[in-house]
Order: structure tokens, then C-alpha cells, then sequence
């Protein structure tokens, strides 16, 4: 397959909307279909991955942001984690926690939560969107994963990005391309707020244009790969792409 998107018609959108959403719900209600059909489910899912990341996708396109009269109130905002799933307890960050960035890079790094505050920031408040149907809205302040990658210089093998947690050993795997959209961030700060256990501090990755499933909290690496990584979510039959 190539990545010739001027050809389609909406007829092959409308063909790829039936085999792509069959997919994405059977992932999201966690069925895989059963051992008879469960491969051709897979196939589909990477299909519809293809989909979203070669024609649907745009590097420069920003998600709508909002007032931050329009903020969900920090009570209401529905907070995650697989450890505390398990223990009912947030994960604390390792001693001597810092960001670690690696893999195909020229130049790896080693980033403390001081380090990552003085390089350039941003500040959003968008809308959260989780594959269980539910949003909110939040401000959130980070530095970009782009100007992390600037530092390390990715070579040329370059074409994933694994991030990974010390929440019981999350993680998950995105394209470069979203991993460098200008409101992809590495956030550090919730509502005017140091980050919160409860949020994923120290640090969590967040982009207004995934899914919620997709935005590591508890982050520990970043890692420029060549191969696609898997995850946590994805393994067990979410879509990998998990735009929004």
C-alpha cells in the first residue's frame, strides 16, 4: 500500500469507514472476536491505523482550545491508573526520577523535572477525549516533544517513539508525526498547578489530538525507535493509532 491519498474518492472513504469502524469498536469493548475471526480484526485495526496516520492526520492542524472559564472542575476530571486499578494507590516516582531519552539518537539525555521547566513551554486548554465516550476540559503546560527531539537528533532510522512509566509498567508506541505536532507535550503542569500524582507526576506525555490511552502518565523514557512499539492498551486489541 502507498501512501497516495489525492486518488480517493468518497466512495473509498466511505469503503474504509466499514471496515475501519468495525475494528475500532471491538477493540474499545474489548472483544476480539474469537480465535476464528480475531486475526482479520487485527488486519483491520491496522488499516484503520494506516488510515488515520496517512490521511487523516496533519502535522500542522491544532485542536480546538477553550476559554478556561470552560475548565471541568478538578473534582470532576476523572483521573487513571493502572497501579492504583490494582493497589488503589497512585504510583510515586523512583529516587532520583528523571527523563530518560534514548534509542536513535545522536545525542541522548538525561532530563530532571528543572531541565525540562527551562526549555520552552506551552500552555492549552483543550478538550480530553477518552475511548470510554467521556471528555473535559483542562489547561495543561509542558514542554514540546519536538523541542526534546531538537536536542537529541534522531538519525535518519528514526520512525517511532516508545514511552514508557513506572505505572506497573505502562507504555505505548506513536508515529514521529504525532509525536512532533506542535501541541504534543511533555506536560509538567495541570490548571495553573504543579502536577499531581493522581494526573501522572512527575511528568505524562499529552496531546489534545489522541485518545486518552495514548497520553503516558508517569513517564520514565523516551525512546526513538525503528521499529513500531506496542503497549499496554494496544496490545490487548486497542487501535495503535488512537487519534482523535
Amino acid at each position: 500500500m502507498t501512501d497516495r491519498a489525492a486518488g480517493l474518492n468518497r466512495r473509498d472513504f466511505v469503503r474504509l469507514g466499514l471496515v475501519a469502524g468495525p475494528a475500532s469498536l471491538a477493540a474499545a469493548c474489548g472483544w476480539d472476536g474469537g480465535p476464528a475471526i480475531a486475526p482479520r480484526l487485527r488486519a483491520i485495526s491496522r488499516l484503520n491505523d494506516w488510515v488515520g496516520e496517512k490521511l487523516l492526520l496533519s502535522p500542522t492542524r491544532l485542536a480546538p482550545e477553550y476559554p478556561v472559564s470552560s475548565r471541568t472542575a478538578m473534582s470532576q476530571f476523572p483521573m487513571y491508573s493502572i497501579t492504583f486499578n490494582r493497589t488503589r494507590h497512585f504510583p510515586l516516582p523512583p529516587d532520583g526520577w528523571a527523563l530518560e531519552v534514548g534509542g536513535l539518537v545522536r545525542a541522548p539525555v538525561r532530563l530532571t523535572r528543572p531541565m525540562l521547566e527551562a526549555l520552552p513551554r506551552v500552555t492549552y486548554t483543550v478538550k480530553h477525549h477518552c475511548v470510554e465516550g467521556w471528555t473535559a476540559v483542562g489547561t495543561w503546560t509542558g514542554v514540546p516533544v519536538s523541542a526534546v527531539a531538537d536536542m537529541v537528533r534522531p538519525t535518519h532510522e528514526a520512525r517511532y517513539l516508545r514511552f514508557d512509566s513506572f505505572d506497573s509498567r505502562y507504555s505505548n508506541g506513536w508515529d514521529l508525526t504525532s509525536a512532533m505536532h506542535p501541541q504534543t507535550i511533555l506536560a509538567y503542569g495541570f490548571n495553573d498547578h504543579p502536577l499531581m500524582a493522581e494526573h501522572g507526576a512527575p511528568l505524562r506525555l499529552y496531546s489534545p489530538i489522541k485518545l486518552g490511552y495514548k497520553l503516558t502518565k508517569y513517564l520514565t523514557g523516551m525512546t526513538f525507535t525503528r521499529e513500531r512499539p506496542g503497549g499496554y492498551w494496544e496490545d490487548q486489541g486497542y487501535p495503535w493509532f488512537g487519534g482523535v
